[in-house]
């Protein structure tokens, strides 16, 4: 009864929280940034002016919730520290007069990674979950660690790369935490289940919900870099952090085709300066492709990705339960 109680409370105060400050916004004149617009993104002008930045009010909610709901357990706090400062440094980008040159961005996010790989290997070892069948494995702790460099910038540029369709990185987001918060419980049962990591999922997803009313199309306003990296950070660490790490393989799947193809696209492309360029005639993330390129309005491309992903996180959490009933 404890920890649902921590669940209940957490999450709805949060939510409660959360919608006031987006309702009111409570500094935005020095606190936010206003949209800039994206030089290639598809249909991006319609944003421009709108308040940006407003992940830092979404992501403080989650922290100080969560802090106090898991009764500000040490190893805890000091990742939700992490994710508090990975919101930052999209956040100071958000609110400057002129974007941040995208090396900058890259070498924060790859600091950001090392440190989130860092305190999931030193407080939460290098053992883990295949969430499909429960297997339990041990990697050696520097693969372990490399692995988890390598998932955190992924997931972070990802699902920034994702934010470019009101609501979209949100939804995806819920989704990708609901079925990690799913799965866990079928590996391990609700009462043995990892306390704090339902508590924190469940908060995460509150504080997102509170957002996406006011980002629905037409959007009030939107997440921004300090969203979308603090989103990124959180998806990573939650797979690390309830143990199944590989299952970001199908979970972040949506962000990979969607924002990950466009990091990868201009990665190749530059590297090879410009001599190979894949996915061509593809234009990048995937929902500029529907919208420039298939005709898809705003609300149908959403539709459609978050389908997809729904039906997707089903078959994976639906295969997972049948392969453990079999057991």
């Amino acid at each position: 009864m404890d920890l649902i109680y921590r669940i209940a409370a957490g999450s709805i105060s949060a939510f409660i929280v959360t919608v006031l400050l987006l309702k009111f916004l409570p500094g935005e004149k020095f606190l936010l940034g206003h949209d800039r617009g994206r030089k290639f993104a598809q249909g991006s002008a319609v944003n421009i002016g709108k308040p940006t930045g407003v992940g830092f009010y979404f992501t403080m909610v989650f922290a100080i919730a969560s802090a106090v709901a898991c009764y500000f357990s040490r190893s805890l706090l000091l990742a939700l520290i992490a994710i508090v400062a990975a919101m930052m440094t999209g956040f100071l980008d958000d609110r400057s007069k002129n974007p941040w040159n995208e090396y900058l961005k890259g070498f924060l996010d790859f600091i950001m990674s090392l440190l989130g790989a860092l305190i999931c290997v030193w407080f939460y070892g290098n053992n883990l979950t295949i969430g499909l069948t429960g297997s339990k494995i041990e990697l050696h702790p520097v693969l372990f660690y490399l692995l988890a460099v390598l998932l955190f910038v992924v997931s972070i540029n990802a699902t920034n790369a994702t934010d470019g369709i009101d609501g979209l990185s949100g939804s995806l987001s819920i989704l990708s935490i609901a079925t990690l918060f799913t799965v866990s419980i079928v590996n391990t049962t609700f009462e043995n289940a990892n306390k704090n990591g339902l508590i924190i999922g469940a908060i995460m997803i509150a504080v997102l919900i509170a957002y996406l009313i006011f980002n629905f199309n037409p959007s009030k306003m939107l997440m921004g870099d300090a969203g979308s990296r603090a989103l990124g950070f959180f998806i990573a660490f939650y797979a690390i952090y309830l143990k199944i790490p590989f299952a970001y393989l199908i979970v972040g799947l949506p962000f990979l085709c969607d924002g990950g193809i466009s990091i990868f696209k201009i990665t190749v492309g530059r590297l090879t300066k410009k001599k190979i360029i894949p996915f061509k005639n593809i234009t990048t993330p995937l929902h500029d492709e529907l919208r420039k390129n298939r005709g898809f309005k705003v609300r149908k491309v959403w539709t459609v990705l978050v389908l997809c992903t729904l039906v997707l996180d089903l078959i994976y959490i639906g295969v997972t339960l049948a392969i453990h009933a079999a057991r």
